[in-house]
Parts: structure tokens; sequence; C-alpha cells
């Protein structure tokens, strides 16, 4: 038994280093900036700067813009989004604001008002012909 509570312990730490929850009843006015993942389940009023990826819970809420590598919004979102890969808007999730990312996808019943920045290529049929 001990030994098994030893290795939880362990890995408990190790997750924290990277990967970290601002949870259901936690609230935080200002900035937020860190290395590493970061889950939502609580409130953010202030912009979120982040070096790895940012999830927003169907609890949780941002007020303030976001800079992460990679966005998943299940909750609420108010604020423009600066990604570096893929910016994913879950069904639950009401956003509003702008956001750009190397893909960005929309789910069916999702509440969204703002623009949508992402760089892809047209397929053949949709592109100018030339000569003409």
């Amino acid at each position: 038994m001990a030994r098994g509570s030893a290795v939880e312990r362990s890995r408990t730490s190790e997750t924290s280093e990277s990967s970290s929850v601002l949870g259901r009843g936690a609230r935080v006015r200002g900035r937020v900036s860190g290395d590493g993942d970061l889950r939502v389940e609580g409130q953010i009023e202030g912009d979120v700067t982040l070096s790895g990826e940012l999830s927003i819970d169907q609890t949780g809420s941002i007020r303030g813009d976001v800079d992460a590598a990679s966005v998943t919004i299940t909750g609420v979102l108010q604020g423009d989004v600066a990604s570096r890969g893929a910016v994913t808007i879950r069904a639950s999730a009401k956003v509003k604001g702008n956001m750009g990312g190397a893909e960005v996808s929309l789910e069916e019943g999702a509440s969204f008002a703002g623009r949508i920045e992402a760089e892809f290529d047209l397929p053949a049929e949709l592109m100018p012909r030339q000569g003409r």
C-alpha cells in the first residue's frame, strides 16, 4: 500500500509540472501565463498566454484574449484566440471573438460570433482559371 501511494505521488508531481488545472470554484482576475498545459474548470478574467495546450471545460469560462499552442473550447470564451496549432470549438461551447490558428474546427450546435482566420489551400475546382 505504501509503495502504491509513493508511485501515485510521483506521477502527480510529474504531471503537475507540465499540466495545471484551475478548479471549478476558482476565479482568477488578471493575466495568466505559463509553460505547459492548462485546463480551466473555473473562471478567468484576463488574458491567457501558454506554451502548451489550453482546454476550457464545460464549467469553465475565460473573458480575455488567448495565445496557446492549441485551444479546445467546451465552455465559454469571450476574447480573441491566437493558436500555433488547432482551435476546436465543441458543440456545447459559447464563443464570442476572433479565432486564428493552423486549423479551426467548429462542431454543430456550438454558439459562435466572430471571425475565423486560418490558412488553407483551395480545392482545384475553386481555384481561378488562368488565361481567361
